[in-house]
């Protein structure tokens, strides 16, 4: 079943008398349990079609099915409904609150949406639990490793069980070895049936994909399925290990 399904889409600025046409009659399907990358340089459109597909944007002209519901011609509030029971949002930066702890920044979502205390804390452990930082509830981002923000910032998207989870450059910030422990967990998710939407512009992330969409002047002009690389995570140099345990 698709959960994306968009149809023809343009999306066209005005900047004074110019029109900067940023997409030009974009159709993509995306099925539930999807792994997809987006791929594109600089100018190619790929940032617009995330924002669309997230619903922070709405189309000029043609057709987006999210989950079934027409949602292009959503009011602002109507799209931040879907937006919070939809879509989880990662970013390359985790955005995490400096002050609060992993498990306080995951609950943000709920307290938003009105949950109770006692389900938010259920819920926000729980999140934190599917990452692997059942140990680190009461952490800081201070206290976490870049790799374990991100999986903070990724628990936080998952808090409200989403259908489709949109990461944008989410390695950017990440050595290697964590890149692919990140990889890692969004193949797992797939696996569980999220739809997993990944914007990068490394071909070696990419890889990862189930799926790779290349973008080109407000284009799709490639559009390919793949045997992705299965992201297997190097043992750990010792030395870094002993630092990162006492850091923790």
């Amino acid at each position: 079943m698709s959960v994306i399904d968009l149809q023809d889409i343009t999306r066209v600025y005005r900047m004074g008398d110019v029109e900067v046409r940023a997409l030009r009659g974009v159709t993509l399907d995306i099925e539930a349990g999807d792994f997809v990358a987006i791929m594109g340089t600089s100018g190619s459109g790929k940032s617009t079609l995330m924002n669309l597909i997230g619903c922070l944007d709405r189309p000029t002209s043609g057709r987006y099915l999210l989950d079934g519901r027409e949602v292009s011609r959503l009011s602002r509030d109507e799209l931040a409904d879907v937006r919070n029971r939809t879509i989880g949002f990662v970013f390359q930066s985790f955005n995490l609150l400096s002050r609060t702890s992993a498990l306080e920044n995951v609950e943000l979502p709920l307290l938003y949406s009105g949950v109770k205390t006692r389900e938010r804390i259920v819920r926000a452990t729980d999140a934190l639990g599917l990452v692997g930082l059942s140990d680190r509830l009461d952490h800081k981002p201070s206290q976490l490793s870049g790799g374990q923000q991100q999986r903070v910032a990724i628990a936080r998207a998952l808090v409200n069980r989403p259908k489709v989870l949109l990461a944008d450059e989410p390695t950017g910030n990440l050595d290697s070895r964590t890149s692919v422990e990140v990889m890692a967990l969004f193949q797992d998710l797939g696996h569980s049936g999220i739809t997993v939407v990944l914007v990068t512009h490394e071909p070696d992330i990419a890889a990862y994909a189930s799926r790779v969409v290349v973008v080109k002047d407000g284009r799709v002009v490639s559009d390919r399925r793949q045997a992705p690389e299965k992201a297997v995570v190097p043992p750990e140099d010792p030395v870094e290990e002993l630092a990162r345990a006492a850091h923790a």
